[in-house]
Parts: structure tokens; sequence; C-alpha cells
């Protein structure tokens, strides 16, 4: 099935006939998003470069909020507004130093290696865990996603031809990356912090049921290598699959329109921008 739009309008980065643009408005990726951000701080410098340069104590929600803006943006938005916000974080990540815990030196934020880093861990959290919920690819369109990616990746600064894009390159390159991944003191502090965030007033009357159902529930998904990194203990497989399906399961109960208008409504925006055939759709994934 097609969704090519006949209007003429910019479809943006990948399009509406993408594995992407189905993928990413699925429900499980608030849960893909929280994960991925345990992975990433598994790396001793992108945990430093986090901790050194964020707000993220004095706006709790920012960080995630940006990270889902971004990803939704390059997905459904048009072209134009994709390139001057990735101009926008790139010009954020040239700005941006941290310093090695361990020898003392500084470093870029925007370094080659940092950057495929928090990429892939990103790409390959989103991938697996909207998976694991239910969303059934094949090999074929698993592949796809993360060809498609590698535009994503592009917009950071990253060469494309330099990006894993099938799950062989990715699982190869996740493997290979483990030596240099560790737990650190800031990797616990990603980690408390992503258990108990500080929110402000009524939201922070809600952690003890997002605690369990959300946080331990996004760590427990991360790969079992990873979780032994880290070194806390996590739900079973077993059980983490199960909450992450009833957690979706759930999410569907609310209606597409109300869910799509976080973060900033960009799949209706995409919708009225080409149509009502793009809405996303198993039904309009690629097949090979």
């Amino acid at each position: 099935m097609s969704a090519v739009p006949s209007n003429g309008a910019d479809p943006g980065l990948v399009g509406p006939n993408s594995v992407t643009w189905q993928l990413h408005a699925d429900p499980a990726m608030w849960l893909a998003g929280i994960a991925s951000l345990y992975l990433q701080s598994l790396h001793p410098l992108a945990a430093a470069g986090v901790v050194q340069n964020s707000n993220f104590r004095e706006d709790p929600l920012g960080r995630l909020m940006r990270t889902a803006k971004f990803v939704s943006m390059s997905t459904y938005a048009p072209l134009d507004e994709v390139h001057a916000g990735a101009a926008k974080v790139r010009a954020v990540h040239r700005s941006l130093r941290g310093k090695d815990p361990d020898t003392g030196r500084t470093f870029r934020i925007d370094r080659p290696d940092l950057l495929l880093w928090v990429h892939c861990a990103e790409v390959a959290m989103f991938l697996s865990i909207v998976r694991r919920a239910g969303f059934r690819l094949t090999r074929e369109q698993a592949d796809r996603y993360f060809d498609e990616q590698r535009r994503s990746a592009a917009l950071v600064g990253l060469d494309p031809d330099e990006v894993p894009g099938s799950t062989a390159q990715m699982s190869t390159y996740l493997r290979d990356m483990r030596g240099e991944l560790r737990r650190s003191e800031d990797s616990e502090v990603v980690y408390e912090f992503l258990h108990k965030p500080p929110l402000p007033g009524v939201l922070g009357l809600g952690l003890p049921i997002y605690e369990p159902t959300v946080a331990h529930l996004a760590f427990s998904l991360l790969p079992r290598w990873a979780i032994r990194l880290h070194g806390h203990s996590a739900y079973p497989p077993t059980a983490s699959t199960a909450m992450l399906r009833a957690v979706r399961s759930a999410a569907f109960l609310v209606p597409a329109p109300i869910r799509w208008r976080s973060p900033h409504g960009y799949v209706p925006q995409a919708m009225r921008r080409l149509g009502p055939s793009v809405r996303p759709s198993t039904r309009l994934l690629p097949i090979d």
C-alpha cells in the first residue's frame, strides 16, 4: 500500500512510505526513548557530557522532550524545518565541551565517535523495544529502518556511510562497543535521575506510579548485557515484555489524534500537509 502524496507537498526526510514513519508513531516509543538514555549513559564520556552540560536537574523533563521533539520533527516535518532544527542542534553541540572524569582532558561533545554512539544507542532501542511491544517487522523492514536512520545521523553531522545501516551492522557495532562501556559515577547519576526525577508540584505525586511502571520498566527493557553493566536488578524478561505490551495496549485506548499531539503535534501537521492517506499505519510498511 502506498501513501505517496499527490498534492506536491514536501514529504520530509523519510516520507510516509518508510518504516520510520510508521514505527515512530507507536506509543512504545516513549519507553524506548527512556531506555535509550540508560544505554547511552554506559559510555563514560557520553554520560559525562550530559551530566556536565545539561540542566536536567532544573528541567527534569526537558532532555526527554527535546529528544522526542527532534525525533518527531526529523520524521514528520518538511525538509526546511528539519534542516533548520538540525542546524540549531549542531550549533549547540559545537559549543559544548566536557571533561574526561578519568584523565581530566577536555573533549568535544560533537566528536564523531560520541555522536555515533548516541545515535546507535537511540535507534537500536527504538527498533528493539517497539518490536518487543508487538510491532511486527520482517528482517528486511528492520534493515530498512536502520538504513533510513542514516539520514537522521547525517542531520547531527555524521557521515551516513559510517553509520550502521542494517540489523547485522548494528549488532556488530554494539558488540564491538562493549569494551568501552561501563558503570560510572555519571551513569549512576543518570540512573537515579531517570528513576526519581525531581518533578515539581502535582507531577511529583505521580512518582510512585512512574518509577515502577515507566522508569524501571524502561531500564528492564535494555539488553541483558547492558543491565549487567549497570549493576542494578531488573524485572525478568518475560515480565518486562508483558508489562511493555500492557502499557502499549493501554496507550492505544487514547485516540490517536490525542496521542499524536505530543511532542508538538508533528504527526497531525504532516497529515494536514500531505493528506489523510499518510496516517501512520502498519498497512503502509514497505514490502521488499
